[in-house]
């Protein structure tokens, strides 16, 4: 077992599934709702900068405060654009991840992580009950969390604190995998935790190959399948 390591927490969105089965579904809804979905991404990128202005501050209400800077961009009262991101997006995307499965071998990962012990935590930037059951992980977890519920976006660290404080286990004891080095990756190191990042077979190959910086994801570690995690983290 990874030295120290008394708990592991997932990133959902493109860790626990391939991004790839969830984009071409959203096709038609691209292109009804390619303004709301714009101006979403933006009000997304807002946050971010503002937290990165403001380390370990977060609003009581995001939603709301999310709401309101929508508002402002789509010309609606911050009630009508709550509305629409709970209709179109925590609502809409619903019966969207029904129909994606996730990355073979993770069910099992989540299996065998608590068997050896190891408490098991998910932390989503998008509430994780837009992913129902989230594929029956939901009953092999010990804390489901989304940031949104904390106050903040990742990469804030309060995201990561709050998580680990869910979970009664110290940050740097804490092993979180994710896919997004700027989101996953960056967020749980400044919370002092261990990280791991999915990376595909071919971007392992060609780091293998070049050893390229841009090509590193400066986890602890990385893996191409749920299968070598498990050994990884297990061994």
């Amino acid at each position: 077992m990874i030295e120290g390591i008394e708990a592991i927490a997932f990133d959902i969105d493109g860790t626990l599934y391939p991004n790839r089965s969830f984009y071409w579904r959203i096709v038609p809804f691209l292109l009804r709702h390619w303004r709301f979905l714009a101006e979403f991404g933006r009000v997304r990128r807002e946050i971010r900068v503002w937290q990165a202005a403001h380390p370990g501050e977060t609003h009581a209400d995001f939603l709301g405060w999310q709401a309101e800077l929508l508002a402002r961009r789509l010309g609606v009262t911050p009630s009508v654009a709550r509305s629409l991101a709970d209709r179109l997006i925590y609502e809409g995307w619903r019966p969207v991840f029904e129909r994606v499965r996730p990355f073979p071998g993770v069910r099992e990962a989540f299996v065998a992580f608590g068997a050896a012990g190891l408490p098991v935590g998910i932390l989503s930037d998008f509430l994780p009950s837009q992913k129902g059951s989230i594929w029956g992980l939901d009953a092999l977890s010990d804390v489901i969390l989304g940031s949104e519920e904390t106050g903040a976006l990742k990469p804030s660290a309060v995201p990561f604190v709050a998580l680990a404080g869910a979970l009664g286990v110290a940050p740097d004891r804490i092993l979180y995998v994710g896919n997004s080095v700027a989101s996953d990756v960056v967020g749980a190191s400044a919370a002092g935790m261990k990280t791991a990042c999915v990376i595909s077979p071919l971007r392992a190959f060609l780091l293998k190959l070049t050893r390229a910086p841009r090509l590193a994801t400066g986890a602890d570690i990385s893996f191409t399948s749920y299968r070598k995690l498990v050994r990884d983290v297990l061994k």
